[in-house]
């Protein structure tokens, strides 16, 4: 996967916190690389698997986050947790659990 100029691109499938089924899921919703998902941001990719009938837990939640930080999800404080959580509870995301 190339970007402008040539760059390699980071596939979300090389990102921590990001398993097969959350990388197939991003992938069809149009958000491939690593890139992608930080420009976008986990509350942002999260409103876009939602619109598409995925399901967003918070824990799903969490390992975008993680995942565009490059840490393992449980290392995100909790209150950086809850914010992410009532930030895509306003975009009527389902964010339980």
């Amino acid at each position: 996967m190339e970007g402008r100029g040539g760059d390699r691109m980071t596939s979300v499938r090389d990102l921590a916190n990001i398993g097969s089924v959350v990388a197939a899921e991003l992938e069809s919703v149009g958000i491939e690389t690593a890139e992608e998902l930080r420009a976008l941001g986990s509350v942002r990719a999260g409103i876009v698997l939602k619109a598409n009938h995925f399901h967003v837990c918070a824990s799903k939640l969490y390992g975008l986050e993680g995942a565009i930080r490059g840490v393992r999800w449980h290392d995100i404080p909790e209150d950086e947790r809850r914010r992410l959580r009532r930030e895509l509870e306003g975009f009527g995301g389902d964010s339980q659990g």
